[in-house]
């Protein structure tokens, strides 16, 4: 059970990181990005959804 929520946690951080490289911020902030959510896989995943980089609306 442990290896399933693993897997999807990391599946989760590697989405975020792509959007993370596609979004429209600048470069420092892009690394200061995948760094958090790097350094903390789960916490930086929830405060990337809710406050990360790019805009959101078209």
């Amino acid at each position: 059970m442990q290896s399933i929520i693993a897997l999807l946690i990391l599946v989760a951080d590697i989405y975020a990181i792509i959007k993370i490289i596609q979004s429209s911020a600048d470069t420092v902030k892009k690394i200061l990005w995948i760094l958090g959510v790097l350094i903390f896989p789960v916490l930086g995943l929830i405060v990337w959804y809710l406050a990360g980089p790019g805009s959101k609306t078209n």
